[in-house]
């Protein structure tokens, strides 16, 4: 990008709103994103025209669902309203909170967790097939790597015994005090999707031979998912930095975000195969050989996490940004300027969820040793959103 026109896209984020009401970002920052490897978004599987989402909505808070969380990281909703799952990427363990009186009950000790830095019990997703084998994923740091346990669940045995012995699904994956990626995602072909980082190494993420800073694509087994880009290889995507967010739209499509370094953290459309350029390319880049994100903010203004797909648009939690964005889409494009909502007001924000419907599960990470915690922090909250 040309020096001028990138002190211009500094200046005018650095001047947008930070209210509740959202503030949007300038056309330098975010538009213009796609490339060859994005659909243009006027068409999608099976030839049915796609409109675009609106380019304006709202967010209301409904309620403070639970609080009082200890370094919270992953969040994954029971079927049927049972409860939310919630990890603590410090000390191990795996929580049920009731959604309505937010009660939260330990199910047990992830054993092998590592908690250093960044690196812990970070992410957690249900088995798709949690119903008949209870099983609950997680992503951890362990002694000598980042990996991927299953266990199975036991409702029926006392509080904090309820967890089996973590099954390794996936292991290998390189540790670090920071960049350790962390989130998984069940995608709606029944494939685990994890999302890791450098670990510090920025040569990793453009080798691909590395698991480091990629988007990995397994079997419920932990084996290369069939049909993955490179033959035998668990990587989908390489050229990443840290991938903390991951969510489908209404099409399959995926959708990933990443933290940057000093300049551009991104929203990306995810290509099998594609190479989206760390450490050669931070945000958008004029090589057309590295897929450019579809939107893009300062890290003062993001440094993103967890993002959810609700009708349209990708929201994304901001950890440093302090703030939930609103992506809205045109197929794989963004289709007009991101808005900013709850500015400053709950704190650095880890991981949103869909809760079905217009409603959205926002998790804060306050206590995760560079925010700083208030009285009842962490908390799950309830939004509606437009």
């Amino acid at each position: 990008m040309p020096a001028l026109l990138a002190a211009a896209g500094l200046l005018l984020v650095a001047g947008c709103s930070s209210g509740g009401s959202g503030g949007d970002l300038p056309t330098p920052s975010w538009a213009g994103g796609s490339s060859a490897a994005h659909s243009s978004g006027a068409s999608a599987p099976g030839g049915a025209a796609e409109s675009a989402a609106p380019a304006k909505g709202s967010v209301k808070v409904l309620r403070t669902v639970a609080e009082g969380l200890k370094s919270p990281w992953g969040l994954a909703p029971l079927p049927d309203g049972a409860g939310l799952l919630v990890s603590d990427r410090d000390d191990g363990t795996i929580s049920k909170v009731d959604e309505k009186t937010g009660k939260t009950t330990e199910l047990g000790v992830v054993s092998g967790v590592s908690a250093a830095g960044e690196g812990g019990l970070l992410g957690i997703a249900l088995s798709p097939d949690f119903a008949s084998d209870h099983m609950i994923y997680a992503y951890f740091t362990s002694a000598s790597d980042n990996r991927i346990v299953r266990m199975l669940w036991d409702e029926s045995k006392p509080a904090k015994e309820q967890l089996g012995a973590p099954d390794t699904v996936f292991k290998g994956i390189p540790k670090g005090l920071i960049h350790n990626g962390g989130r998984i995602a069940f995608g709606p072909d029944g494939m685990l999707y994890a999302g890791t980082g450098e670990s510090g190494q920025r040569g990793l993420a453009q080798d691909k031979g590395s698991l480091g800073g990629k988007i990995l694509r397994l079997t419920p087994e932990g084996d290369p998912a069939p049909g993955n880009p490179f033959p035998g290889s668990p990587v989908y995507t390489y050229g990443h930095r840290n991938v903390q967010g991951l969510a489908w739209d209404d099409r399959q499509r995926l959708f990933a975000s990443e933290f940057g370094q000093d300049t551009w953290d991104e929203l990306n459309a995810v290509k099998p195969g594609g190479d989206y350029g760390w450490p050669n390319a931070e945000g958008r880049s004029s090589d057309p050989k590295y897929v450019n994100p579809i939107a893009q903010w300062h890290t003062d203004d993001a440094s993103p996490s967890g993002i959810a797909y609700v009708d349209g648009v990708i929201w994304m939690a901001g950890l440093k940004g302090q703030r939930l964005w609103r992506i809205p889409l045109d197929g794989t494009n963004a289709a007009a300027a991101p808005q900013a909502f709850l500015t400053g007001e709950y704190g650095r924000l880890r991981t949103v969820v869909a809760a079905g419907g217009d409603k959205l599960w926002l998790m804060t990470s306050n206590t995760d040793g560079r925010g700083r915690p208030k009285p009842g922090d962490d908390r799950i909250l309830e939004l509606e959103v437009k």
